[in-house]
Order: structure tokens, then sequence, then C-alpha cells
């Protein structure tokens, strides 16, 4: 069975209105997807309401009706990286089926990985809005809570708070490192990759065995 991620209660909710209908719901869809290209575009100080819904096709009121600020709209984009993130890592993690710290591992890895070459807008919006420490969020403590919370199920142990804290540490390294292979590479570096593959196996591992 397919480890089913669930939002965190800790996570913020950034929607004005929850959509409720399939229209209004494939509206906010193509909101966030038309976010996502023009941040590829424009970067993050360039967007703006207007040009989202403007290449959308869709009144701006529309994105008003779901969203106070680009802030928010460009939070709720992260916020829906994050869950698409968690769902790639459950779908690897069912299909390993017996515990493995390795491959667990690679799937997480891989999976981010995959997400910053094929994703729209993720290079620049990952999981956080760009200088998001002026509101004091933290992507990453987000980030690693949900992977430690799938981990934990798939190998049938407590998230206890060393499990936590490593994966908290584990998250923060991978995250500098697969930036610098992005910046070495559009691709990624492979031996910066590797490298940081290597030092996950090692560092996460043993505590997760």
């Amino acid at each position: 069975m397919v480890l089913v991620p669930q939002t965190s209660p800790n996570t913020p909710q950034r929607l004005r209105r929850t959509p409720v209908q399939q229209r209004s719901a494939e509206r906010l869809a193509r909101i966030l997807d038309t976010c996502a290209e023009l941040l590829d575009e424009t970067g993050y100080e360039q967007l703006s309401t207007r040009a989202v819904a403007a290449r959308a096709g869709v009144p701006i009121g529309s994105v008003y009706r779901f969203f106070d600020n680009k802030r928010a709209m460009v939070s709720a984009l992260a916020h829906r990286n994050l869950d698409r993130y968690a769902e790639r890592i459950a779908v690897h993690l069912d299909a390993i089926g017996d515990p493995d710290p390795h491959a667990a591992i690679d799937g997480v890895l891989d999976a981010f990985i995959a997400m910053k070459r094929t994703v729209p807008g993720f290079a620049l919006v990952d999981f956080g809005v760009p200088s998001a420490e002026e509101t004091g969020e933290d992507p990453n403590a987000v980030v690693a809570e949900r992977i430690c919370d799938l981990l934990a199920t798939h190998l049938g142990r407590p998230a206890d708070e060393t499990l936590r804290r490593k994966v908290r540490v584990g998250v923060e390294t991978a995250d500098t490192l697969v930036r610098l292979a992005f910046r070495t590479a559009p691709e990624g570096d492979p031996a910066v990759i590797d490298e940081t593959r290597q030092l996950l196996h090692a560092y996460l591992v043993p505590s997760l065995s």
C-alpha cells in the first residue's frame, strides 16, 4: 500500500478560499502552473498577480479569490511542490517493499533531483518563498518533518527525537550540496550528486537500520 503523505498541521495554509467544485480546483491549478512558468521566465521580484492572471486567462479577481498577494500565491506553489515531492517518495518507498535504508535514502534524494530538473519554477521556489526568512518560515523544517514521518513508517520505527534530528541535518546538507551541484552544471553535477549520496548513506543509514 502506498504511504499517502498528509499535509502537516504545522504547514501554513495560503489559500483565502479552498476550492470545492472541480472547475474552481482546475482554475487554481492553472494559476499555480502559470505562476511556476513565469517564475522561470521573470524571477520572483518581477512576478505579479496581474501577469499570472493574464497568462492563465483568468480574471484578476480569480487570483485574489484564492490569494491575498504574490507571496501567498508563491507560498501555495511551494507547498504544492512539497506535497508532490512527498507523493514521489511515498510511491518509491512502497515499491521497495521490505525496509531498505539505502534505497529509501536514494529515493528521497533522487526525487528531489528529478524535480530540480523537470518541475517548472522549482529551481527558484522549491519548498519555500525566496527570502522566506523575512517571515520566520523554515521550509527545510517542514520538509524534514514530512520525510521523517514517511521513513519512520516505511522502516517500522518511531519518528523519535533522534531520527527527526538526523533527518533534519540530512535535509539541510542535501539542500546545500544539491544547490552546489546545480550551480556547477545545469542538470546537476554528477560528481557532486554522487558525493552527496555517499555522505547521506554514511550519516543516515546507521540511524535508519
